[in-house]
């Protein structure tokens, strides 16, 4: 008997031909995501990857924990790997239901078993009648119970055997790295993680940039955004965190533009310089954490201005939420504290007290030509400063 951990996936199996490409893909991830914590080997068969630890203090509880983050897997079981051999089996489920009973002092449970390697001469119901009695006969006070049971013993038969009782959730998704690569518009806000989260989820791997207005953003709003950033990294794997200066830009929009204007044309100026950081790094497209008419800047019409500034495809995996909506996917994955701190980012400190709600472009475009962007845009980027932030 050995003790190692099933990781299950799901969308992945509908992919046909290219199926296998995407198994590697989540397997690296896996690899990548755990190898920290020890020496282990991580194997694929029948629609399963295992992790089976070559160290003897294997850190189970932390692994599983990690490997529950890594977008792809839709669950992780602590099993015990046996052969495929029937008294074996039906000795070690006792002793796993021996060692459950005594931990959790547990009083009914079933046996769910599934049976890959057809080959075995026993049918499933009959592997769960015959082992369901074997316990029921050699644990007192146990009982059977079908439909509502304090454990359920499940095994799977197949080229070797494996027994568990539980079974930890993942995030489901596709592998990070199968889509393409993307830059994040991380405002330190709840939204952008989120945005950020749900792009990964989709196997697509994430930079991002950062607008900060200092003296009138502090360190800390800067900290808050790196935090945001790690806690992504969590999920996304290593993330290049690009922080651009933006304070000469928006005193310029400020002193020269119209006030009802600010918030779209800064938009517009955030917008081209993560365009050209994007382009840089080899990504594809750009994401935000917009939201169709959460603020005045977020309508259709302040849309349209935005997306008009750039070639790159915008993303915007939030447009249909609402705020409630989006705060439990933040609490979800654990952003939701860090984004509340009451640290102000470059949009917050430079707002217009009564922003158009319906700009028109052409009016925009007017507004924008008083100021020469393009040596200002190119001294941001030049002067952008990249930390790399890993989980």
């Amino acid at each position: 008997m050995k003790k190692i951990i099933l990781v299950r996936y799901g969308e992945i199996i509908l992919k046909g031909l290219n199926r296998p490409v995407f198994e590697e893909k989540l397997m690296g991830n896996i690899k990548s995501a755990i190898y920290k914590f020890g020496k282990a080997k991580v194997l694929k068969s029948q629609g399963r990857i295992y992790i089976e630890p070559e160290d003897e203090n294997y850190e189970f509880d932390l692994v599983m924990q990690r490997v529950t983050k890594v977008f792809g897997v839709v669950s992780v079981s602590p099993v015990w790997k046996i052969e495929t051999d029937y008294e074996q089996i039906k000795t070690y489920a006792l002793k796993m239901a021996t060692e459950l009973v005594n931990q959790y002092g547990y009083k009914t449970f079933k046996v769910e078993t599934k049976r890959g390697n057809k080959k075995f001469p026993m049918q499933s119901p009959e592997v769960c009648n015959d082992i369901g009695g074997h316990i029921f006969e050699n644990i007192n006070g146990l009982t059977v119970d079908v439909h509502n049971p304090d454990f359920i013993l499940f095994i799977e038969i197949r080229e070797n055997s494996y027994i568990y009782s539980e079974t930890i959730k993942g995030h489901g998704g596709m592998p990070l790295g199968s889509n393409g690569k993307a830059m994040l518009l991380l405002s330190g806000g709840i939204d952008s993680p989120v945005a950020g989260w749900m792009m990964g989820k989709r196997g697509v791997e994430l930079e991002a940039i950062h607008f900060y207005s200092y003296p009138y953003t502090s360190e800390r709003a800067k900290q808050k955004v790196i935090d945001l950033a790690k806690i992504l990294a969590g999920y996304c794997g290593k993330i290049h965190l690009h922080i651009v200066p933006f304070t000469e830009i928006q005193l310029a929009i400020n002193d020269k533009c119209p006030e009802d204007q600010l918030t779209i044309i800064m938009r517009r100026i955030m917008m081209r310089i993560a365009e050209q950081i994007a382009r840089n790094s080899n990504a594809m497209a750009l994401v935000t954490g917009e939201s169709m008419g959460q603020v005045a800047s977020q309508t259709m019409h302040g849309l349209y201005c935005t997306d008009s500034a750039v070639n790159m495809p915008v993303f915007r995996p939030l447009i249909g939420m609402d705020k409630v909506e989006v705060i439990d996917i933040a609490r979800k994955i654990d952003t939701f504290e860090t984004s509340i701190l009451p640290y102000e980012d470059c949009c917050t400190v430079f707002v217009a007290k009564h922003p158009q709600t319906k700009p028109k472009l052409d009016k925009i475009l007017l507004s924008e030509s008083k100021v020469d962007f393009e040596p200002l845009i190119k001294t941001a980027i030049e002067t952008t400063e990249v930390i790399v932030v890993r989980p």
